[in-house]
């Protein structure tokens, strides 16, 4: 039988990336956690972490970590019935795209956050990777553009993200004269998320081009449009996020016929208990447009 405190170590260690740092976490020496994962090693007779090049799990700490991702859910659960027990405010660690959590996640999510007295540990990653986080135990549940559910898990729908090509009018006026063309988007400076971000790629096979383009990396999505609105470049902004600057003609579109929908799903484990399945139910209400 597996000693749970063994477990924390790990998921500490991972979470804080270090063993100094996941000690502060929950208050022991660098020393006890380094022997609790020993004794977790010993325990299982396999390495649960690697050193080199950086610290990360391995497929077995991997398996441990989303085990304990969800015993800390269900456990909560019989706080109600079992009152005895350590009532903690439980901390979700979730995967999500950058640009939702810009617009629309704070108020979807907030009232049941505040109901059963949940605390986030949002962990940023682009809508097309985060279901690896999910994949890997780091992250209870997330937002990704993948359809497919991984083995025990469950996919929700939420709908799709609107995303147009924005820039200033001058920046358009400067670059686009006569409209989107590829010598146009080969000189023209996007702005791209960073490396894992797509969808400038795909707004750009869409016209009709796949060479190489001038672009910034603004790895913020407050940023991002900040970039856009000083006229630095132009890029794929979600509507909902540029709404107020293109009715007051901040931004305007490069090629209003060309806009990208993105689909986004929340991914969670079946076995996670109550408190996924209403933060589910809250999900479900989302408007992305």
């Amino acid at each position: 039988m597996l000693d749970y405190k063994l477990l924390q170590a790990l998921a500490s260690v991972v979470e804080c990336g270090g063993f100094e740092r996941a000690g502060d976490l929950i208050g022991l020496s660098q020393s006890a956690i380094s022997q609790r994962i020993k004794a977790l090693e010993v325990r299982i007779g396999q390495p649960v972490l690697v050193r080199h090049p950086h610290l990360a799990p391995t497929p077995a700490g991997q398996r441990l970590l989303t085990h304990y991702q969800q015993v800390q859910l269900l456990e909560r659960d019989l706080s109600g019935a079992l009152p005895t027990l350590d009532d903690a405010a439980p901390r979700l660690r979730i995967a999500i795209n950058a640009d939702s959590l810009a617009t629309w996640w704070a108020k979807t999510i907030a009232a049941s956050c505040q109901q059963h007295g949940v605390l986030v540990d949002l962990v940023v990653e682009d809508q097309d990777v985060g279901l690896k986080r999910l994949r890997d135990g780091d992250v209870a549940a997330c937002l990704c553009a993948t359809p497919t559910p991984i083995a025990g898990a469950r996919c929700q729908p939420l709908g799709d993200m609107h995303y147009h090509p924005l820039a200033t009018p001058d920046y358009r006026q400067r670059y686009f004269p006569e409209g989107v063309t590829p010598d146009a988007l080969a000189q023209a400076p996007a702005i791209v998320y960073g490396p894992n971000d797509q969808l400038q790629h795909r707004f750009m096979a869409q016209c009709g081009y796949q060479g190489y383009f001038p672009h910034h990396l603004c790895p913020s999505s407050e940023g991002f449009v900040q970039l856009a609105a000083a006229g630095m470049g132009y890029g794929m902004i979600p509507f909902m996020q540029a709404r107020s600057l293109i009715e007051n003609g901040e931004l305007a579109s490069i090629a209003p016929s060309q806009t990208l929908k993105v689909p986004l799903y929340w991914h969670y484990w079946r076995h996670s208990g109550e408190l996924i399945q209403h933060l589910s139910q809250a999900l479900g209400n989302v408007t992305l447009q």
